[in-house]
């Protein structure tokens, strides 16, 4: 059974108050909150079982790598990854992106082309500006259309034999836009090239088959998913995963360093220099396991409900713009007040207890291309309610009265 308020109870923080109100946290896009279970586990292996893990024979280190490993064996179960060898852990979706542009550096040549999409966050762009400053690469966009949908048509008229990486979000964490993830990636192998997805936020909202999708790579986070920070994922076929250079250098990813040599360790600990985020992965971990405990069709109907229903009662205020909407999204809402700033907007919600995000959310191509400069960001999680969505209604009614 989904029991709404038993969820409620195992996240502490939930019972606070803000300015006198019951605290509603609808920011769940930028970091979501984390329930007992994981802090239980982090603390637990703090307290009993704590210790470098791989290079110790002592009782606690066989302990604490045994847990460390265990947790990689979930995100491989979670991204429907074939083996563990294809999960390499992270500090997070920006490092995974960064690790992908880095890692590929050395098939790009002056000219080839990288294809993102106009709805990218910064940290699916910036690392491509990297090869575009280094390497010569020409950085290709696919357009956005009005309602939130990436140009299909535009995107296969791209494809060509310049094209080498094809680099698309996955969900939007603006528009909330689901992208044909599969079908982009059938077209681009078809020209010959890798494909990367940022599933930043799908990864959150969606059951998520990295086979059935045919990426090559596939980057997620763990704060947004109700674990840790500091702790991410990048699924990598064994195949691209072989080809790509390391990014950090140091113990571990070694196999044998001589004075005028040096070689690199099996997959996946070529890509992971130094001691791990330890707990921060067996935080993720434990945030797999609490989340799986639920069914993934419960709780992306409970959170569309939630979504259809802040949209609905916004969408009755002549004031209010919303950007984003598609048939194929998820729980993200983003929308402007008519001659209010986004930020006059979050800060009047605060007074009555209510989170979101105001700004550009690192996707200042995406602002630039619907011609605004900021959005309010209304983003659901599992442990958001029908009463919470009122009163963010309520609130922006009242932020209309007061700005208007």
């Amino acid at each position: 059974m989904f029991d709404i308020q038993s969820i409620r109870k195992q996240f502490p923080v939930l019972s606070r108050e803000i300015n006198g109100y019951p605290l509603a946290y609808l920011d769940n896009a930028a970091s979501a909150q984390k329930p007992t279970a994981v802090m239980d586990a982090m603390k637990a292996q703090t307290e009993h079982a704590y210790a470098n893990v791989h290079r110790g024979l002592h009782t606690m280190a066989n302990e604490a790598t045994e847990a460390f490993e265990a947790a990689r064996g979930k995100v491989a179960n979670y991204l429907g990854a074939p083996s563990e060898k294809n999960i390499v852990f992270t500090r997070g979706a920006t490092e995974a992106l960064n690790l992908c542009a880095y890692g590929l550096a050395d098939m790009i040549e002056p000219g080839d082309e990288i294809i993102i999409t106009q709805m990218e966050h910064h940290s699916n762009i910036v690392p491509w500006h990297f090869l575009r400053e280094r390497k010569g690469a020409v950085i290709r966009y696919i357009p956005v259309t009005e309602e939130g949908a990436l140009d299909l048509d535009a995107f296969k008229s791209m494809l060509g034999v310049k094209t080498k990486i094809v680099s698309v979000v996955h969900m939007s964490n603006v528009l909330g836009t689901v992208n044909p993830i599969k079908q982009m990636a059938e077209w681009a192998h078809a020209a010959g090239a890798v494909m990367i997805a940022d599933g930043t936020q799908a990864a959150v909202h969606m059951d998520v088959d990295v086979q059935y999708l045919g990426v090559d790579l596939y980057c997620m986070t763990g704060h947004k998913l109700y674990g840790p920070t500091a702790i991410g994922a990048l699924y990598g076929t064994i195949d691209i995963l072989g080809k790509m250079r390391p990014f950090n250098g140091g113990g571990e990813m070694i196999e044998d360093v001589f004075e005028d040599r040096v070689t690199y360790a099996d997959l996946p600990y070529k890509f992971e220099a130094g001691t791990p985020p330890i707990l921060e992965a067996i935080g993720l971990g434990a945030a797999i396991d609490w989340v799986r405990q639920f069914s993934s069709e419960d709780i992306r109907q409970h959170e569309m409900a939630l979504y259809h229903a802040a949209r609905d009662g916004l969408a009755g205020m002549n004031s209010v713009r919303i950007i984003g909407t598609t048939a194929d999204k998820g729980p993200v809402l983003s929308f402007n007040l008519e001659g209010a700033h986004a930020h006059d907007v979050a800060q009047i919600l605060d007074k009555y207890g209510i989170a979101v995000r105001a700004g550009q959310h690192c996707t200042q191509p995406l602002m630039t291309r619907y011609g605004i400069h900021s959005t309010a960001r209304a983003s659901f999680g599992i442990y958001n309610t029908l009463d919470e969505v009122d009163r963010l209604v309520e609130g922006v009614k009242k932020c209309a009265l007061f700005l208007s």
